[in-house]
């Protein structure tokens, strides 16, 4: 088995996706921040990260911000990984908005160091998890060979972080593997993205308010996805290859709002127009990894739904508070 390094990996996703390889007998080694980006209130980020360690064995967990270069080479140099999943990122286009110097930083800077430390110490793949927001405006069933234009900030920065993946791999310094996740949701997520507000509203028998009913999202299972993504930095097959890892389905706002308030017995919805900030999307076409190591997600969205709404159910955030 090998030594790999995860960037972000006490995130949503990347405690998951550490579990997932620890389970498979991998040494991991983690590198987070554990920061907030001022998105919310100290006392959450703290039970939702002691959580999330509950859930991996590791030991060898640096506070580390990527953009530092002499940490992250002191993790390399001690641990000598064989392979990096690098999905330490601002977590998504609202908090790029808010922060765009700090969010270049992170994605940018950050992401530059950890290739550069990647090739001087010989690195064998490096996975770089991007997004579906690269595809910019989209309908049903895109592929990885569809053309990109990204919308905000959040989207050209990802796939800028691409094209310099890439550009390391050309020159012969590792190889690599690109993985364009969407919508991920679930248990241990923080209560600011669309399926979090949209089940505590409804628990709390308050408002979803809807931005633009027709709006569609493949909503892809956190487990789902960090089951694709350790799949990826693992198997020969996926090496130098971009890989749409989602449900491949996709589901509009409307429909997930009512299905919250199923799960949840209460709530009301208000429709409202779309969000212009947002590009349009739909479902992501998942054959290529299909196709080559047989990824197959398991979590359809009501199986889900009721997953996170029952973990919400006995967290913190069953408390009242206005959601908007």
């Amino acid at each position: 088995m090998s030594t790999i390094l995860i960037t972000g990996g006490l995130g949503f996703i990347g405690h998951r996706v550490s579990a997932c390889l620890e389970a498979q007998g991998h040494d991991v080694v983690i590198v987070d921040t554990q920061t907030d980006y001022g998105v919310i209130p100290q006392s959450e980020l703290s039970w939702i990260m002691d959580e999330r360690r509950s859930l991996i064995a590791t030991t060898n967990i640096y506070s580390i911000d990527v953009a530092d270069s002499g940490g992250i080479n002191y993790v390399m140099r001690r641990h000598r990984p064989q392979t990096v999943i690098h999905l330490a990122s601002f977590p998504r286009q609202k908090v790029v908005n808010a922060n765009p110097q700090l969010g270049a930083r992170t994605m940018s800077e950050g992401l530059l160091n950890l290739l550069e430390s990647s090739t001087s110490h010989e690195v064998d793949r490096f996975v770089y998890v991007s997004s579906s927001m690269v595809y910019g405006d989209f309908s049903d069933q895109v592929g990885e060979w569809s053309h990109c234009v990204p919308q905000g900030q959040y989207g050209i920065l990802k796939l800028a972080g691409e094209w310099l993946v890439y550009d390391y791999h050309r020159r012969g310094c590792f190889d690599h593997c690109i993985i364009r996740p969407s919508a991920v949701y679930g248990p241990r997520d923080v209560e600011d993205r669309v399926v979090s507000r949209f089940l505590l509203a409804a628990m709390r028998g308050e408002t979803l308010r809807v931005r633009g009913a027709d709006e569609a999202l493949d909503f892809s299972y956190v487990d789902d996805v960090a089951a694709g993504i350790a799949a990826a930095a693992i198997h020969d097959q996926s090496r130098n290859r971009t890989f749409n890892i989602t449900r491949g389905r996709s589901r509009t706002l409307l429909e997930a709002a009512e299905l919250a308030v199923r799960i949840a017995g209460q709530g009301r919805i208000e429709v409202l127009d779309r969000d212009l900030a947002f590009p349009s999307r739909g479902s992501l076409n998942i054959s290529a990894a299909q196709h080559c190591w047989g990824y197959a997600p398991r979590v359809d969205i009501e199986q889900g739904f009721q997953k996170y709404h029952d973990w919400l159910a006995n967290s913190l955030y069953r408390s009242p508070k206005t959601v908007s």
